[in-house]
């Protein structure tokens, strides 16, 4: 572990100032954005270190991987977040195992994953993903869609709905970065003027965390600018 802290320490405390500066920059209350670690392909040790740097929430892709990550950490206090594309048949480790899922898509997922969680849990949070750029290569659920799932997923008993989640095209502009996240934002306030309590934007990564959070981001997914870069996939 300790060939891992000093390189996490220096990286964490980059991400942590860079985020500080943005929320000055937009006008954001100080602390307002949350990071979210995201540890996919990750050892433990490297999780552990940044445990004791502060950091407590972690996103996983996968639920295996994830699932075995939990079980070495059973003496940490981590809130654990499922960040990845969802498939029905996996859900019930997703409603056991995590404390947020970020990419509801469809009513059917949603409903599993309700009808799966524990009932001496607290109920699962989660977020509908929207694929604000259109593209057929995300998951997502179209803009003009969102509306209905949101109400639906809403009223599910074993959940609550605490925003949207984004994953948009990658450009360079900032100025289109900015736009496919206020788009996001546009929507959730539809939504809560529809009488919706959410508090949760999900969106922004490494290469756009500045324009998430000019838009209103609350908690961002960054992962290689926190560990450094991922161990390759064993074969």
């Amino acid at each position: 572990m300790t060939d891992l802290s000093e390189p996490i320490a220096t990286r964490l405390d980059a991400v942590r100032q860079r985020l500080r500066a943005a929320e000055a920059q937009y006008g954001r209350q100080p602390g307002s954005v949350a990071l979210l670690a995201v540890s996919k392909r990750q050892p433990v040790d490297a999780i552990r270190v940044a445990l004791s740097l502060g950091q407590q929430a972690f996103g996983e892709n996968y639920l295996q991987e994830a699932v075995e990550k939990r079980a070495q950490l059973a003496d940490e206090t981590i809130e654990w977040h499922f960040v990845g594309a969802l498939q029905s048949n996996k859900t019930r480790a997703a409603a056991e195992g995590f404390d947020w899922v970020h990419a509801v898509d469809r009513l059917k997922i949603a409903r599993r994953l309700s009808e799966q969680r524990p009932q001496h849990l607290a109920p699962l949070q989660c977020c509908i993903q929207v694929n604000v750029s259109g593209e057929a290569s995300k998951a997502g659920v179209k803009p003009n869609a969102v509306s209905e799932l949101a109400h639906a997923v809403a009223a599910l008993p074993g959940l609550r709905l605490r925003g949207l989640m984004t994953l948009p095209e990658a450009v360079e502009s900032f100025a289109e970065q900015r736009s496919a996240f206020r788009q996001l934002r546009v929507l959730q306030e539809q939504l809560i003027d529809e009488g919706l309590t959410l508090d949760t934007l999900s969106m922004g990564m490494s290469n756009d965390l500045e324009a998430a959070v000019a838009e209103g981001a609350t908690l961002v997914r960054l992962g290689t600018a926190v560990f450094g870069p991922r161990p390759e996939k064993s074969s």
